[in-house]
């Protein structure tokens, strides 16, 4: 990496994905050099849909309200065009129906769950990537570069960190955005660490992206362009339009009680497998007319996606000295909440918040050396108490609501009135979180650590700490609150 301004961090993260992108722009907005090392020769996205939930926009646009803009670029609203958006959730009983009576039995609504004005904007996970890495410099990013190992040679150097094609290179401290496998959350915990490695949750998900020219003449409009889950006994159906309501994003969820072995849990492709049309069928047999239906309407051959998670073993930390994890690479969890994503851009928000204040300490201290190094593990130890408490409850929830969705769970059974009261207190934990509460947390878990005078303190916000205090230029219509997988 090239030479810095003293006192600035020079921040290496591994991983080029939604998290790893967002990360890197926020640290960018705060002028902290930053390289993204991603293995591909390109930027890619795993994965279909997503949408994110209301704190996770406001976190953007305190990150950088450009990731808000690329986010607005390619969401698709809740609703039939033309009409105003449809601001509910909705759940219905997808398995239980009448023979007799088809039309007056089939996909019962179960229950409605309101998520504010313009509450679920899907987007397709490939084009809300391509929108952000508009807002990248070319420069920031390395690509063909697989991370191999990272020396920590002393508090007085930086941290030497070396790929597979033989190349390295020095930072301040590395962020690992590696995804689920996140070869950065083995160098934290451990090799031989079985919380360094996701596990298998027992639910796989056939997951297709449907022309909407198919899918509206066998739904209707109606529920060809609103979210919809329909709900069974061990599995469950969710849709949602993508791609400005030309494609319908389609997953369907099915237990799977026998073992998944990654085998090489750095391999490539291991998560999925070859599945064919009537796979889902078998599954879904007996099911009612809508579902018969989404389930015609899927390609003859498919994948079929094991559905891994860190509920078994979660990490014990997510820090290891100046390294660290943030989004899946720190706390993967099942889709079935779909706050994955969202929960990642929270760490974000959390990690520029801190560097800042790092960077501007070691500015002030003259940069460089040990005194960096202290300011950084010091700014990283405030992450790691802060942010594993939510992001761990959503691993456990997000086990846990895919019971209450399929009538499954022992609390609730298919009360679904108790279901959907368990789901909106779940949702609204999810939904409603206090962003400032957490920035204030940070920010005085980092004055105990590191006291500061007022010449070295420059966090970019108002008197009070607070997110309302940067929110001034944030439009209430780019935020937006969701669930997808």
């Amino acid at each position: 990496m090239a030479a810095q301004d003293t006192g600035k961090l020079q921040v290496a993260i591994v991983g080029g994905g939604i998290v790893g992108l967002i990360t890197a722009l926020g640290l960018l907005k705060r002028n902290i050099p930053v390289t993204i090392y991603e293995q591909a020769s390109s930027f890619r996205e795993i994965g279909a849909g997503v949408a994110f939930t209301a704190n996770a926009l406001q976190c953007m646009a305190l990150l950088d309200p450009v990731i808000v803009d690329a986010v607005n670029a390619v969401a698709t609203q809740n609703g039939e065009s033309g009409a105003p958006p449809n601001d509910y959730l909705r759940y219905h009983d997808g398995y239980r129906w009448d023979p007799a009576d088809p039309d007056g039995s089939d996909d019962k609504l179960l229950g409605l769950l309101y998520s504010g004005y313009k509450g679920f904007q899907g987007c397709h996970r490939a084009a809300l990537l391509d929108e952000l890495v508009k807002y990248v410099p070319a420069h920031v990013v390395q690509f063909r570069k697989r991370f191999a190992e990272c020396e920590d040679k002393g508090p007085d150097q930086k941290l030497l960190l070396r790929f597979s094609n033989g190349t390295s290179a020095e930072a301040d401290l590395l962020i690992g955005c590696d995804g689920i496998k996140s070869k950065i959350r083995q160098l934290v915990l451990g090799a031989s660490n079985p919380a360094s490695y996701p596990h298998f949750s027992h639910k796989v998900a056939y997951r297709a992206l449907i022309p909407m020219e198919q899918a509206e003449p066998a739904l209707g409009a109606f529920k060809a362009y609103n979210q919809h889950m329909h709900t069974g006994p061990g599995a469950h159906v969710l849709h949602f339009p993508v791609a400005a309501g030309r494609l319908l994003n389609v997953v369907f969820f099915v237990r799977e009680p026998g073992d998944w072995p990654l085998g090489d849990p750095n391999g490539v492709g291991n998560m999925t497998r070859p599945a064919a049309r009537a796979d889902v069928a078998a599954a879904f047999a007996g099911w009612g007319p809508t579902v018969t239906r989404l389930v015609a309407l899927l390609p003859d051959v498919l994948d079929k996606w094991a559905i891994f998670d860190t509920y078994d073993h979660p990490a014990e930390t997510y820090v290891r000295g100046r390294v660290c994890v943030a989004g899946d690479a720190a706390h993967a969890a099942a889709p079935h909440h779909g706050a994955g994503a969202g929960i990642g851009v929270e760490d974000a928000l959390a990690l520029c918040t801190l560097l800042e204040l790092a960077t501007a300490t070691a500015t002030a201290r003259g940069g460089g050396g040990k005194a960096t190094a202290v300011v950084v593990e010091a700014a990283l130890r405030v992450y790691d108490e802060v942010r594993p408490p939510r992001s761990r409850w959503l691993v456990q929830s997000s086990r846990d609501v895919c019971d209450v969705y399929e009538g499954t769970h022992p609390d609730m059974g298919d009360d679904w009135d108790r279901c959907l009261a368990d789901i909106k207190a779940r949702s609204h934990r999810l939904w409603y979180f206090d962003i400032d509460g957490m920035l204030r947390e940070l920010r005085d878990g980092y004055r105990a650590r590191v006291p500061v005078s007022g010449a070295e303190e420059k966090d970019g916000k108002g008197d009070d700490g607070s997110a309302a205090a940067s929110m001034d230029n944030v439009v209430l219509e780019k935020v937006a609150i969701g669930v997808a997988t």
